[in-house]
């Protein structure tokens, strides 16, 4: 038995107590470290988001099955976003004022793009399953017109002159050419590889495309229907991804073969700046009022930039990157800067992941 002096008594208390302290934080450090562990074992069921700007997430359940997503559309006119759940064949209605869903449109076989034109009332939707083009009401919510669209209808433009819809015919390698007064294909261009994304340039008034296995971005002619122009995309692998920034005369196009973001001039017609983003990039979606571009891939890495400048001087830089959750791909964002992701399987169902950002 130890027999202490009272000094040696405090001292000894006082070792016993550091001791007692050290090892509980042990403990606790050992039981967090397990917590962050099982964290990244199960991403999309205990995500804490580290972003600069992004507020934890709301989550809210969706209907179907635990299948893929893909693109989604904004209508800021009538605040409803159109989800592509590709996996269940069916589009998401989601109102973003009331945060609810409001009506689910089935029967669009394996449906990939999905694209609101509000001069229109009307949502086109790539029914991939079935090579078609779905049209559908934005008043009634239901389709009301078909029509063929290449062998791997994917992306979607609406070109606002001659008021036609371009379709990405990925595995066809063309742009399909819907007239939407008629609900039929108009034309069919030869890209000479396959397709990327189209989106519509309303400064210059073209149709760009990515042709992926050409590592090229090229120009359409609305007028004539006809290639224009064809520009090399050096340090680019597999361009899949593309949305344009009119009024910096910007094109932001995702290379999915090397996990690349490149910002790609529209007026000098070259590439200003290279990024490294999430492997597999494929959605990008644009903050107009915070100039702030997101870049989802389908490894569930999301990557912010910021953009400004003027046209003759543009300005790109990244704000952050990080995990989300698995297959996180597809991304939207609405005018009140809340940021939209689909979430596959989240406790074996699917969810809707909303985050708001700080400016």
């Amino acid at each position: 038995m130890l027999n202490l002096q009272p000094s040696n008594r405090r001292r000894f208390a006082v070792n016993s107590i550091a001791a007692l302290g050290m090892a509980l934080g042990m403990l606790l450090a050992g039981r967090k470290a397990s917590r962050l562990e099982a964290q990244n074992r199960h991403p999309a069921r205990a995500f804490q988001p580290a972003f600069p700007g992004l507020i934890q997430p709301r989550r809210l359940p969706l209907p179907g099955r635990p299948t893929r997503f893909d693109y989604e559309s904004y209508d800021p006119r009538t605040h409803r976003l159109y989800i592509a759940h590709l996996g269940d064949s069916q589009v998401l209605v989601f109102d973003t004022r009331r945060q609810k869903l409001v009506q689910i449109i089935p029967g669009i076989s394996r449906v990939h793009g999905v694209l609101a034109v509000p001069s229109l009332g009307r949502v086109y939707a790539s029914a991939t399953g079935k090579n078609q083009v779905a049209v559908i009401s934005e008043k009634t919510l239901r389709v009301i017109a078909r029509a063929p669209a290449g062998v791997y209808p994917d992306g979607l433009a609406y070109e606002s002159h001659t008021h036609e819809i371009y379709i990405s015919d990925e595995a066809g390698g063309t742009d399909t050419v819907l007239n939407t007064r008629t609900n039929r294909r108009v034309a069919t261009i030869a890209l000479g590889g396959e397709a990327g994304n189209t989106q519509y340039d309303p400064v210059r008034n073209l149709i760009y495309v990515d042709v992926q296995t050409a590592n090229r971005l090229k120009a359409i002619d609305p007028a004539t229907r006809k290639i224009t122009a064809s520009y090399p995309l050096p340090g680019c692998r597999h361009d899949h991804g593309l949305h344009l920034i009119a009024p910096l005369r910007l094109a932001m196009i995702a290379c999915d073969g090397n996990a690349r973001l490149l910002a790609f001039s529209l007026r000098s017609h070259r590439v200003l700046a290279r990024f490294s983003v999430g492997k597999a990039p494929d959605v990008l979606a644009y903050d107009a009022g915070l100039r702030r571009l997101y870049v989802a891939a389908e490894s569930g890495v999301v990557a912010a930039f910021a953009l400004g400048g003027s046209p003759a001087a543009p300005r790109v830089g990244k704000l952050w990157q990080g995990f989300v959750a698995p297959e996180a791909h597809s991304i939207a964002v609405d005018e009140r800067h809340r940021v939209y992701l689909p979430i596959q399987n989240l406790r074996g169902r699917p969810a809707l992941w909303i985050f708001h950002t700080h400016p």
